[in-house]
């Protein structure tokens, strides 16, 4: 018997994602690759390569259903549907844990809050997409002002109990702060917990305009920072669910469920 193959791509700014499933909402393959310049492309090399691991894929045209999501949603070859990032977060990350009722998602370039209901849907959302400060985007400049590698830098935080304060915003002033900071032979691992504490007050801020209703969780390639999500224990008071599937994956896993719905509804009209 032929098995049905559905996917969604989240086209984002810095990564391109996919997931494909089967009709019964498994999971077959995944992929996270960086972003091209064309989004297009960036959508064809992540459901090629999510189709790499499934044995039934053959080619894009060859999928039941494909919902694409992200900034570049509109460019995902093929595409039968487009969904918004934030109802696809809010599906993905309730599939992977139905007990969530609030997502932080941090993309490349914007921080969404997001309040979820009990079926997955959206209850209400605040988005800041009007500066870098606090995204995937600021976190790899910061790292680069340290002369580190992403994951070191995010790691560097943990080392530290007394945060050196941020006082700037935006990513521009913010970057000169603390390459200031790094010359007055501040403790490094200080300056970043500071960097950390200074994101999480701004997500913690765009959180309360949404709401916040526990469980609480983050979503988006930013939910790895271990740094971050300490931060964010502590701004919250309580611990942050972990999520069991990469946090990365949501905004595609949600889209790979549209598409499923979509493909199972179309055979009873």
């Amino acid at each position: 018997m032929v098995t049905e193959l559905v996917c969604g791509c989240d086209v984002g700014s810095t990564y391109g994602k996919a997931v494909i499933m089967d009709s019964t909402g498994a999971i077959l393959g995944s992929s996270i690759v960086r972003s091209k310049m064309d989004p297009e492309s960036t959508a064809q090399l992540a459901i090629e390569t999510a189709g790499e691991e499934v044995e039934a894929f053959s080619s894009i045209g060859g999928l039941a259903y494909l919902v694409g999501t992200g900034y570049g949603r509109n460019y995902v070859p093929t595409c039968d549907l487009n969904v918004s990032e934030i109802s696809c977060h809010a599906m993905g990350v309730h599939l992977t844990n139905p007990a969530v009722r609030t997502i932080i998602d941090i993309g490349g370039q914007d921080i969404k809050g997001i309040m979820v209901d009990g079926d997955g849907s959206v209850r209400h959302f605040s988005m800041n997409d009007k500066c870098a400060a606090g995204t995937g985007r600021y976190f790899e400049n910061m790292a680069r002002a340290f002369e580190m590698d992403l994951p070191a830098f995010c790691e560097l935080a943990l080392q530290s109990n007394s945060p050196t304060p941020i006082s700037s915003q935006c990513t521009v002033f913010a970057e000169s702060e603390v390459i200031s900071l790094l010359a007055q032979k501040k403790r490094p691992a200080d300056i970043a917990a500071g960097i950390q504490a200074s994101v999480s007050k701004r997500c913690y801020t765009l959180l309360k305009t949404a709401g916040i209703e526990r469980e609480v969780t983050m979503a988006g390639g930013c939910a790895k920072n271990r740094g971050l999500k300490r931060a964010m224990d502590r701004m919250l008071g309580f611990e942050l669910v972990t999520l069991d599937t990469d946090p990365q994956l949501m905004g595609a896993i949600g889209a790979c469920e549209f598409a499923r719905r979509k493909a199972l509804a179309s055979k009873f009209t």
